[in-house]
């Protein structure tokens, strides 16, 4: 079964990483194999921490959800040899109902491309050619089920020569005028004794075997004789079948796709293209399959189940190629849409790892303790140990019941989450990214961050750095507006710095600002008490 992401939004925060990664255990350990979480950016400082505290791994970073060529059901025919017969790829061709198959080399990389026309065009080339060139000994017994019965004492590995059958009544001596020669020959001994004088090069006895006294007569000839149960005709029909498909198959200007191109790429290519069928390479160049046109009709898409978000700006690139499944989320409704129903889980709580803590309980399933932890210390740090308003009961009873379960206190995860020297020592605009959102309001695009510390004093220390840093933001992004909380766990409260109109400012929050700062006691959400003040300006 192909995988379901499970992703929070852009510039990662715990909680968002945390209940991705618990969700997908979750369905993983309910019996749903298929479940992976995932994450759009780098993990800030304070998910670092926790995660080495919990011995846990980052989850895979994905950059996009859009269809890939390792979405498609494409098809994996065989590969061939390039010295494989004709005659053994035709046959592959019918027994597989394909039209085309790859050529690779011994290490698995492309040679070439054999279609059905390839093998068409080379034995329609033949029919007025009768010369054989090179044709490798092995390649030859094989196709007619031949047999050597006199080398001539030389070590033969391949033929060359004019294809000739002898006839029954034939006595035309012409016939093996050249050494170069290639006699078929029934049970004819007077042919097969002129053939052995004549010192042809190659002779094929079909359906007979030669009277050993004739190979007595000429103990010195270097005749290849070779025994074949077929007749002349189907010899004659079979031998050219028996060339290397190297001589027939495509080799210059292959178009080619690697198993993470994107369907949109590949279509653009293969509009372009006369070719039916194009080789899959993986990521060592390796062949895995061949794609045709009717394979980009209704490609198979990503499934992706969100989490701690439901608005495109913040979501994983590629969404509207995607086929999504589920939302579990605990902030207002924004503007997804989908082409089916889906399930939907907004609940009004302080953190979305409360919602899937709960979805545990549903189910019967008690998080092993290390998940346990984390779970926890995604909660503490969206609900900022319990004084945000946003936080419930609810986040506060299943923090209490999970940090039972991880052995772990509040007061210990609240001290590595809210670590202010770790905060001191980082780049601005690190500090700024690892909890920024971007949001869309009314026709106003902003950003908004937030650095939960425990004393603001020292992060205003760095405040004209900060300025600067989001005056380059919002140059870059084009923002109306750009904030910055830096919210005090011990004061419980925010200092605001913004970068935009300060008359903004003065009214969503009654607030006189000074130098591009100020002070909003006991707001500690960006959800609840920042964000719905601007929406009711702008709205």
């Amino acid at each position: 079964m192909s995988k379901i992401y499970v992703v929070g939004h852009k510039n990662p925060d715990t909680d968002s990483i945390v209940s991705a990664m618990a969700y997908a255990a979750l369905r993983n350990a309910s019996g749903d194999r298929d479940y992976e979480a995932a994450r759009l950016d780098h993990i800030n400082d304070e998910t670092r921490r926790i995660l080495e505290k919990f011995n846990f791994e980052a989850p895979e970073r994905i950059v996009d959800v859009r269809t890939q060529v390792k979405d498609i059901d494409f098809d994996t025919p065989s590969t061939l040899d390039p010295f494989v017969t004709l005659d053994h790829a035709w046959h592959i061709m019918n027994k597989e109902g394909t039209n085309t198959i790859p050529v690779v080399n011994s290490d698995g990389s492309i040679y070439g491309t054999l279609s059905s026309g390839d093998i068409a065009s080379y034995t329609m080339s033949t029919i007025d050619n009768n010369y054989i060139e090179d044709l490798p000994l092995f390649n030859l017994l094989g196709v007619i089920e031949g047999k050597i019965i006199h080398d001539g004492g030389s070590m033969i590995d391949s033929i060359s020569g004019e294809l000739v059958v002898a006839l029954p009544l034939g006595d035309d001596i012409s016939l093996f005028s050249k050494k170069e020669t290639i006699v078929l020959c029934g049970n004819q001994p007077d042919m097969i004794r002129r053939a052995l004088e004549m010192k042809v090069n190659t002779l094929i006895l079909c359906g007979t075997s030669a009277d050993q006294s004739l190979l007595k007569e000429f103990p010195d000839s270097n005749t290849l004789v070779i025994y074949t149960p077929l007749d002349a005709v189907s010899i004659s029909k079979h031998i050219f079948q028996a060339a290397p498909i190297a001589r027939a198959c495509s080799t210059g200007d292959l178009v080619c796709f690697h198993l993470d191109d994107y369907i949109d790429d590949v279509k653009e290519i293969v509009l372009k293209s006369r070719f039916r069928s194009y080789p899959v390479l993986d990521e060592d160049n390796k062949v895995v399959g061949t794609l045709s046109r009717y394979h980009l009709l209704r490609p198979r898409r990503k499934k992706v189940v969100l989490v701690d978000h439901n608005e495109s700006a913040q979501a994983v690139p590629g969404l509207d190629q995607a086929e999504l499944m589920e939302i579990i989320d605990h902030h207002r409704l924004a503007d997804i849409q989908t082409t089916q129903p889906i399930s939907v889980r907004n609940v009004p709580v302080g953190s979305t790892t409360t919602i899937v803590a709960e979805m545990y309980q549903e189910h019967g399933v008690t998080p092993p303790p290390a998940m346990a932890g984390l779970m926890v210390s995604a909660i503490l740090s969206d609900t900022v140990m319990f004084k945000s308003p946003t936080c419930t009961q609810r986040d506060i009873a299943i923090a209490e019941r999970l940090s039972r379960i991880a052995r772990v206190s509040i007061d210990e995860i609240g001290e590595i989450l809210f670590n202010s020297e770790a905060l001191e020592s980082k780049p601005v605009t690190e500090l700024i990214k690892s909890d920024f959102k971007e949001f869309h309001i009314a026709e106003q695009t902003l950003g908004v961050s937030q650095i939960t510390c425990v004393d603001s004093s020292k992060m205003l220390n760095r405040k004209g750095e900060f300025l600067n840093a989001m005056s380059a933001m919002k140059a870059e992004h084009k923002y109306d507006l750009v904030l910055l909380m830096l919210t005090d766990v011990l004061v419980e409260g925010t200092v605001l710095l913004y970068i935009g109109n300060e008359d903004t400012i003065r009214f969503a929050f009654s607030v006189e600002p000074s130098e591009n700062e100020l002070f909003l006691p006991g707001v500690m959400s960006r959800k609840k008490q920042i964000i719905p003040m601007l929406t009711a300006l702008w709205g």
